[in-house]
């Protein structure tokens, strides 16, 4: 594993360096420069316990025709493992109840399971649907776990400017044969490894949508949480926008809160 560093290593002397180095040397310097990168964000984003929000998500046809359904997401940080979340969808009245329960892992699959209220049953989603679309949104059910640096190997691509930020620009591949991306690129700003903007590519390499996280705040005095983020299919002309409201942390929630019981309790 690199070392952790809190502060990037480039400049002259190191792009001397890298084009004296052969090609497969200058590969690897990459690869381990991406996986730091990525090491370094989520040691940042370590130890905030558990989490509420409100949400609302707005669904736009290629037209531009609007739907807008209400919701509430609560998550909860595990030691030695991924995440584990749940959405909960208040409005529209046809959606009321509807429940999604995620427990993300480091290696290997992620457990999700969807209440439908309607049918009053709970449907465990397969791993070969990860990549279909979340309730008619632009975001896919691998989209919506948390994002441990294992389920990626990575590479560094650049440092560029955006939106008058410095930010690092590195690739992830994901490594589960499952995930409907071949590979996504990653701009991270540099002062706090905040990811700004995610480009997808699908199982053809081609571009399928761009995630863009925009109004950023702090909380806790540690941790950053964006109050808007922007899904454009570039294939489809669809697009998701999901506003993010009252956030807060260390509720004293547990993994009673996330257990397939709950899904039927969280209306």
């Amino acid at each position: 594993m690199p070392t952790l560093t809190k502060t990037p290593w480039f400049g002259g002397i190191s792009l001397l360096l890298a084009a004296a180095l052969p090609l497969g040397a200058q590969a690897q310097d990459a690869e381990a420069r991406g996986l730091e990168i990525a090491t370094e964000a989520d040691a940042r984003d370590t130890g905030w316990g558990d989490s509420v929000v409100d949400l609302t998500m707005i669904l736009r046809n290629k037209n531009g025709d609007e739907s807008i359904r209400e919701m509430r997401s609560r998550a909860l940080e595990v030691a030695d493992d991924g995440d584990k979340s749940m959405i909960i969808f208040d409005q529209p009245r046809d959606v009321r109840g509807t429940a999604l329960l995620t427990y993300s892992h480091k290696t290997g699959d992620d457990d999700q399971w969807l209440y439908l209220p309607a049918l009053k049953r709970v449907k465990r989603i397969a791993s070969s649907n990860k990549s279909g679309p979340f309730m008619g949104s632009e975001f896919a059910y691998e989209d919506l776990s948390s994002q441990e640096i294992e389920k990626y190997t990575y590479k560094y691509l650049r440092d560029e400017t955006l939106d008058g930020e410095q930010v690092f620009v590195i690739e992830r591949y994901p490594t589960d044969e499952n995930s409907g991306y071949t590979k996504q690129i990653v701009w991270m700003d540099q002062a706090e490894y905040r990811p700004r903007k995610i480009e997808f590519y699908d199982r053809k390499n081609s571009h399928l949508k761009t995630l863009t996280l925009h109004e950023y705040q702090e909380y806790l005095d540690d941790y950053w949480r964006p109050g808007r983020m922007e899904m454009v299919n570039h294939q489809t002309g669809k697009s998701t926008t999901l506003k993010f409201e009252n956030y807060a942390f260390q509720e004293g929630l547990d993994d009673r809160d996330f257990d397939q019981s709950a899904l039927k309790r969280a209306r």
